[in-house]
This record gives structure tokens, C-alpha cells and sequence, in this order.
């Protein structure tokens, strides 16, 4: 891969800490993540590796397209990073957007010591492109793996506009750790799936309340499948980062095993849930209708009382 060197200085970001990842942009999200001045772009937008599918159907390019990946330091130490720009079609998987996200996966998988951070924010894959995009998402999710049994700690962190659905859910979850924030979301299928497939009697997309209690970060924290909880603030990313990336586990069969199990064991426990509101009963929680309005220091103390992480599910 050929590189655009924008500096190497380690020190901290000059972006207020509590700034919104919701609200910025992938470009925004990289730099203020990693120390400042650290990253180092590969296959950079003065490149212009376009969609070859999206003139076919009249919609715009980007140069990018959508996705960012290179590498920087976080707090003084080395890391592979890549991001997803929800504003560009959706975040949406293409044959550009996922062969960068797959090369990088592998430069990491080949570095073996190097973390990799992906800042999920994406609704899966573009249906202008959806045998390519299917076909990216494969072969993002085998790079992971090879990754993950060489060593490489992958770390997924969601808090978007667009979300983590579809192919991007599936690769979240071949990550080591995830941490999301509570506009992040994360789901195989979208809210407007799947009413479109089963009726709004089934799942009205336009409630948001229903939405977030169902795929939003609080709901995924409490049934175990993310590992973080955070704020929506880019010091609460970079906090959960550093910490995921020390704390993850290492990766073998014994691990597949013990997620099979686990999420057997979820199945039995909460397949005759009707909404979220029954699952989170049944894991423990009092109250649980006031869960959605909780501050977040509140919703973490909870969850840690009612769920410890096991790091080998999703």
C-alpha cells in the first residue's frame, strides 16, 4: 500500500474530548482517537479508487469511498485503524470500501503485535453492488479470523449515525472486543427490514423507542454482546479502546466452543421474550422500564452488577 504521511508526533488530540462521535465524521473520529498528528492514511482520497458499479445506477462516488484505513499510535503505542463514513451512502459495503477494509485486516494479521481499531458505521451492504459487497464481507470476515489466530487484537467500536447492521453486524462480531455507545445500534437486520419482511405488527421501524430498546447499545450491553458501554464522547472511545485492546482474550477453538455454548444458553433463556423489556427482566434487572432513561454512569454500574463479559460471544 502506498501512504500519505500527515506527521508523527505523539501528543494529545487538539479535538475537545467531549465532542459527539455521533455527530463527527469518520475523518474527525480517526483524529481524535489517535494522538494527534500520528495517522498515516493508505490508499488516500488523492488516489481516487472509486466504485466501479456506482455510475452505472447515476449516484455520486467518493474518493475514499467511505472507507478510511491506515495506521497511527494511540497513546503512544501502534495501531492499524479503520473507519467508516456513515454520511456516504449509509456507510454501505462495496467491492473499494470492503477490499480496503480487508487489506488493511490483513496487514495487521501480517504484523501479528499491531492492534486493529474499526470504527463501525455502516447499514450493511449497498444493494448497487450486493454480490461484490456480500462477497467483501467474506472475505472481511476470514481476514479477521486469520488475524485474530496470529495474535492480533481487533477491536470494533459503534456509536454512529448509520449504526452497525447486515454484513457489518457479522463482522463486529468476529472482532475480540466491541464497545458502543447508546445511539450506537447493532442488528443483522434494520428496523425497516425487518418490517418490510414481517409487518409493522412484527416491528414498526418509525418507533424509536422500540428501536434502541431493541438493537441500541444499553440492550446489548445487558444480554452480553458488546464488551463496553461508553459515553458518546471521543474520550469515552479512546478510554474503552486502550482498555479493550489490553484486556482482550486470545482466540481459539476452545473459544468458538464456549460461544456455542453461551449462546445456546442465551437462546433458553430469552427466546420466549416478547421485547427487550422481558429479556432485561429476566437477566436481573429491577425496574427495567427505567433502564432506556438512564444516566450512562448509572446504566454501567448496572450492567456490571447484572452481567460480567465472557469474552467468547457476541
Amino acid at each position: 500500500m502506498s501512504a500519505v504521511q500527515i506527521a508523527s508526533v505523539n501528543t494529545p488530540s487538539s479535538e475537545p474530548d467531549r465532542a459527539s462521535w455521533y455527530e463527527a465524521s469518520a475523518r474527525q473520529r480517526i483524529r481524535s482517537l489517535l494522538d494527534a498528528g500520528s495517522f498515516e492514511e493508505f490508499i488516500g482520497p488523492e488516489q481516487r479508487e472509486l466504485s466501479p458499479h456506482l455510475g452505472i445506477f447515476n449516484l455520486p462516488a467518493q474518493f475514499d469511498d467511505g472507507m478510511i484505513v491506515g495506521r497511527g499510535r494511540l497513546r503512544g503505542e501502534p495501531v492499524f485503524i479503520a473507519a467508516q463514513e456513515g454520511r456516504f451512502m449509509g456507510g454501505a459495503f462495496g467491492e473499494v470500501h470492503g477490499a480496503k477494509l480487508t487489506g488493511l485486516v490483513r496487514a495487521a494479521r501480517d504484523a501479528t503485535s499491531i492492534p486493529l481499531l474499526i470504527l463501525f458505521d455502516t447499514g450493511g451492504v449497498r444493494l448497487q453492488e450486493a454480490n461484490a459487497g456480500e462477497v467483501a464481507i467474506a472475505e472481511i470476515m476470514r481476514a479477521i479470523i486469520e488475524a485474530r489466530l496470529a495474535g492480533v487484537k481487533v477491536v470494533g467500536l459503534i456509536g454512529g449515525r448509520a449504526g452497525c447492521y447486515g454484513g457489518g453486524s457479522l463482522i463486529a462480531g468476529c472482532c475480540s472486543a466491541l464497545a458502543i455507545s447508546e445511539h450506537g445500534r447493532l442488528s443483522v437486520s434494520g428496523p425497516e427490514v425487518i418490517e418490510t419482511n414481517r409487518g409493522v405488527e412484527e416491528f414498526d421501524s418509525k418507533d424509536r423507542a422500540l428501536v434502541w430498546r431493541t438493537m441500541g447499545g444499553k440492550h446489548r450491553r445487558l444480554i452480553g454482546a458488546v464488551d463496553a458501554f461508553v459515553d458518546d464522547t471521543m474520550s469515552a472511545f479512546r478510554d474503552a479502546a486502550v482498555r479493550l485492546i489490553e484486556s482482550g482474550p486470545r482466540f481459539g477453538a476452545d473459544v468458538l466452543d464456549a460461544e456455542q455454548a453461551r449462546l445456546e444458553d442465551r437462546l433458553a433463556r430469552f427466546g420466549t421474550c416478547a421485547d427487550a423489556l422481558d429479556v432485561w427482566t429476566s437477566a436481573g434487572v429491577d425496574a427495567a422500564a427505567a433502564v432506556p432513561a438512564l444516566p450512562s454512569e448509572e446504566f454501567i454500574a448496572l450492567a456490571d452488577k447484572v452481567r460480567s463479559i465472557r469474552h467468547d460471544a457476541r
